[in-house]
């Protein structure tokens, strides 16, 4: 790669302690050229989108999450004022737990235990993880971001004779959402059995008026914190979905809102090349064709931004993954997002990056920083920290000189600030690539569809535990019973899992498909 092409192409944000390095991407000035009105016609659609135009038809609603860092940016004295409002009341909050004038049954909250799924679980995880300390971290934090018994069982036992100093926020902006309605009922049968009443261990994050609020509202529990309709639930992490856990834990919530408002302020430039999240989109729509056909690879060489991908998987794929675009044309649009972190994957799967298939773009992003303090020598004149910035560069270098796509985002240090910037950069690149290959960013048809089909197996479940008997039956003879012979699998599969939980009170006899089914209570 070139020196010249590489200070073309190298977008640096001294302010913000940001680089972007594009120069390793196969693009050339004609594509560039080419991108021009697209890209045009993107600025003004965040524009519009940040002055409040509604941005998702499907709920008629606005999509706000830029206000949540620039609150005098909201359409609304209304709306400016219920998000200063809310920053200053979880400040509050936090600052009376941490003194201890709000308390467990046992004394001092010392834990937090987050319920929550999706973007109401995976920001605050990635967050927590980036710029946790176990030496100065004020509280500890759990998370419940799935409906498995066994995983629950897996935190439980963490918490185990320490409930009566943990403090359950339960997120879920509906308060119908399946996976944090079961963790939480689960969560306080475990307060109960312990003594304890749940209610004066819990704060609810929610919206207002929803099935959680009034479930809270009449249980009498600690706090209540809004989830507005405008912020979407993967775009929430400056909402109190991540700022209320992240406050408590002791991270400078101020310090990330002002990254993610300075990196706001560079993202919002109408030029394409001094503006990182259109560069990040315009080098997306290049490596992906504008059609999905690579997949996103993002390897962090640094272990506290692991979660990071996991973080970017819901974001981009659930923002971008859309069988329409805004005429109502079939078009099966996304990107698929994965990584883990370096070196780590290079004794993973680099080898098949370099020589396999060529079917990815990879977004290193490294951090300068090594350590707080300074690092003793591993070898003559080399740290640990060395060799985890050679690996990088060496990675990187064997990559790209097989012809595939490397992008290179660059961050002094992992703190409050960056990781907001991080944050509030991926936030914006998605709704310009939206905007670039014409779909709505904003909503996410296939989840509802999902749970929909959830709800239908379970009312199929439903109808196999009433035919049951205290007789044999096969899968064949229940399936005729209730009238479902096309969907035998799902029976079968129903069954089987009745029958392995004794529970249930459905037992099983026989191998395989042979089985026969009854019910013992």
């Amino acid at each position: 790669m070139s020196w010249e092409r590489y200070k073309k192409y190298y977008l640096g944000l001294e302010n913000l302690g940001f680089g972007l390095d594009v120069s390793r991407v196969g693009f050339d000035d004609a594509f560039l050229a080419s991108m021009q009105e697209p890209a045009k016609d993107a600025f003004a659609s965040m524009v519009a989108l940040e002055a409040g135009a509604i941005a998702n038809p499907d709920e008629n609603r606005m999509v706000g999450h830029y206000w949540l860092r620039a609150p005098e940016l909201a359409p609304t004295p209304e709306i400016r004022a219920e998000i200063e409002g809310n920053i200053s009341k979880i400040e509050s909050f936090a600052k009376k737990v941490h003194s201890g004038e709000i308390a467990g049954a046992d004394g001092k909250f010392e834990n937090i235990l987050c319920i929550g799924i999706g973007g109401s679980a995976l920001g605050p995880e990635f967050v927590s993880e980036a710029l946790g300390s176990p030496k100065t971290d004020k509280m500890k934090v759990f998370f419940l971001d799935n409906t498995d018994p066994d995983g629950y069982d897996l935190v439980f036992d963490k918490l185990d004779g320490k409930l009566g100093r943990t403090l359950a926020i339960v997120t879920s902006k509906s308060g119908g959402t399946p996976e944090p309605r079961n963790a939480m009922i689960e969560a306080q049968a475990r307060w109960e059995s312990a003594g304890l009443d749940f209610a004066r261990h819990a704060v609810v994050t929610t919206g207002t008026g929803s099935k959680l609020y009034n479930y809270a509202k009449e249980r009498g529990f600690v706090e209540f914190f809004p989830m507005w309709d405008w912020v979407g639930g993967r775009t929430s992490e400056f909402a109190a979905v991540g700022l209320l856990p992240a406050a408590l834990q002791g991270i400078d919530i101020r310090a990330m809102l002002n990254g993610a408002a300075g990196m706001d302020a560079a993202t919002r430039v109408a030029d394409m090349l001094k503006n990182p999240s259109m560069l990040l989109a315009l080098m997306w729509y290049k490596c992906t064709s504008g059609k999905g056909l690579k997949d996103m690879v993002i390897l962090p060489y640094k272990d506290r931004l692991l979660l990071f991908s996991r973080y970017l998987q819901q974001l981009i794929m659930e923002s971008l993954g859309k069988e329409l675009d805004l005429s109502g044309k079939k078009v099966e649009q996304g990107i698929s997002v994965y990584g883990n972190k370096g070196s780590t994957d290079q004794h993973a799967y680099v080898q098949q990056l370099r020589d396999g298939i060529d079917n990815f773009f990879i977004t290193f992003i490294e951090v300068l920083k090594d350590r707080r303090g300074d690092s003793p020598e591993v070898a003559s004149g080399e740290t640990s920290g060395d060799y985890l910035q050679a690996f990088l560069l060496g990675t990187r270098e064997a990559i790209s000189a097989k012809g595939r796509d490397c992008i290179t985002v660059t961050v002094d240090d992992v703190t409050p600030f960056s990781v907001g910037a991080l944050i509030a950069l991926y936030d914006r690149a998605v709704g310009f690539y939206a905007s670039l290959v014409g779909i709505n960013a904003y909503h996410q048809p296939g989840v509802e569809a999902g749970k929909k089909a959830a709800s239908s197996i379970l009312a199929v479940k439903a109808k196999i535990v009433a035919a049951l008997a205290d007789r044999e039956v096969s899968v064949d003879e229940i399936a005729r019973e209730i009238n479902l012979e096309n969907e035998k699998e799902i029976v079968f599969k129903l069954l089987i899992h009745l029958a392995s939980n004794p529970s249930t009170g459905v037992a099983s006899s026989g191998v395989g498909f042979d089985k026969k089914f009854r019910k013992t209570k």
